[in-house]
């Protein structure tokens, strides 16, 4: 939609960007009578992390982890429903795939936002006011076209800010920024090619997009891996492409999908992280960094079987390839002859030493952001100690008096939410928790438990009476025997 509705009063919900989240947070309240929503992003269209959607990769979640299932699976907006538009349920049926390609839930959320009518793309924030009034008073919101640069206001009763994450780019890597062969992930298929012709190419970071990534590039250059020297012969020989993953983790450990380890992912756990002190709840998010942060074991399964097969009939060593955990890059500058040098250190021995590479792709993670646009508003927000929002269970955001407004946030509250907050799985949850509390009611209904595991201790047992001392339902007999 390019142009708004006219304005017959404040929309009682606005969304800010339109990503995964906010997008469940559309598709749930649009049916949803007498509430107006509008949600605004400035891309032209729905795109879910264009840079990554790399032939053959697939979801960490099952296709159940949709913009709706897990709270309403009739809705139309379900992944189900999708198939059946698309007609390829049948192939679906028997493809017996519970994880989709990232490409299939890319196209389905595009299929979904380019048919909501509460999604307007195009139309960027920019600014976020709260206008005090008596008995109330409301967001004023400044709002851009991309296309023509035309400005409007409207105003909203509550906001839902749902802008994503950015990509980490570590300050080792600052003197290299703006270099054309060192990019994140996050560009990687618009800038793989700028990789050919490179003798010698790093990946940096152990996550799932790091091994997506290095798979890719054992895929891209098999040809030349496959018939290279021995590991560790200078970049800029005749052997082929060297190829290299560096990773500061001690070990490439894959990501706990036990059926149990996986109930850190509910509901039940959000509701105990949230009660735990923050100087726990900081340190237990980095300790749990296989729980969101590894690779799939799939993929790390598909990255030996291509270096086996590679080596069949020859030394292990006759690929250059380099697998490395356990080093940091400390320092990263140009080099001699138009190479890259790493400064590195071996995290368990503390030796140091450099590497030269013509290439660096940094699957170095994402961060969340605060928008510019709620400057306006950055007076008017309690920010914790580390300049971090502080959020209720309801995922709102603690604000001064002055502003009563519902100020919400979707996949920045990692640190106050748990490891589930940026997991698609509890997606459609959060926006069913943010619409209850909108709009006051129980718009959608949900389960009061949801895991086996009981992750809080017991509570405490109920002191019993002293001796002689007559519990409460005595009373009741003691006075009626003395009537």
């Amino acid at each position: 939609m390019d142009t708004p509705a006219p304005q017959a009063g404040p929309y009682d919900l606005l969304g800010v960007g339109i990503g995964p989240f906010n997008l469940s947070l559309a598709a749930l309240a649009e049916p949803v009578p007498g509430l107006r929503t509008l949600f605004c992003d400035q891309r032209p269209e729905f795109r879910w992390h264009p840079g990554m959607l790399v032939d053959g990769a697939r979801m960490q979640v099952p296709f159940l982890a949709d913009l709706v299932s897990l709270v309403d699976p009739t809705s139309p907006w379900s992944f189900l429903n999708y198939l059946r538009d698309q007609d390829r349920l049948f192939p679906f049926y028997f493809a017996e795939r519970f994880q989709l390609p990232r490409r299939e839930y890319d196209h389905y959320c595009r299929w979904a936002a380019e048919r909501l009518g509460n999604c307007r793309f195009g139309t960027e924030v920019t600014a976020l006011h709260w206008v005090a009034a008596a008995g109330g008073g409301h967001f004023r919101v400044e709002l851009r076209s991309i296309a023509t640069g035309r400005r409007t206001e409207v105003q909203a009763r509550n906001l839902a800010l749902g802008v994503g994450t950015r990509p980490v780019r570590p300050e080792a890597f600052a003197a290299l920024d703006g270099h054309p062969r060192v990019f994140h992930s996050a560009d990687y298929l618009d800038r793989r090619d700028a990789l050919d012709g490179a003798r010698d190419i790093t990946v940096v970071g152990s996550g799932q997009s790091g091994a997506e990534v290095f798979l890719d590039l054992l895929r891209r250059y098999g040809d030349a891996v496959h018939g290279g020297a021995a590991r560790g012969a200078a970049p800029h020989g005749d052997e082929g492409t060297g190829l290299r993953w560096l990773t500061r983790t001690r070990a490439l450990a894959p990501m706990e999908y036990s059926k149990l380890g996986l109930e850190h992912f509910t509901p039940d756990y959000t509701r105990y992280f949230h009660s735990l002190p923050a100087s726990v709840r900081d340190p237990l998010v980095e300790a749990q960094w296989q729980l969101h942060k590894a690779a799939s074991a799939e993929t790390l399964a598909e990255i030996h079987d291509h270096l086996y097969e590679r080596t069949i009939g020859r030394p292990i060593d006759s690929t250059p390839v380099e697998i490395t955990p356990g080093t940091a890059v400390t320092a990263a500058r140009p080099g001699p002859g138009g190479a890259l040098e790493l400064h590195c250190r071996h995290l368990d021995s503390g030796t140091e030493h450099v590497l030269r590479t013509d290439a660096v792709v940094l699957a170095t993670g994402y961060r969340a952001a605060r928008p510019a646009a709620l400057e306006p508003l950055s007076h008017l927000i309690e920010w914790d100690a580390a300049g971090r929002y502080q959020v209720d269970l309801e995922h709102r955001v603690a604000t001064l008096p002055e502003l009563t407004g519902g100020l919400y946030v979707q996949n920045a509250e990692l640190h106050t939410h748990g490891v589930g907050t940026p997991d698609l799985g509890l997606g459609a949850h959060r926006a069913a928790v943010i619409l209850n509390a909108v709009t006051g009611r129980t718009v959608h209904r949900l389960p009061t438990r949801t895991a086996w595991t009981g992750f809080a201790p017991p509570a405490p047992p109920v002191p019993a009476p002293a001796p002689g001392f007559p519990r409460p339902q005595e009373w009741t007999r003691a006075a009626a025997a003395g009537r």
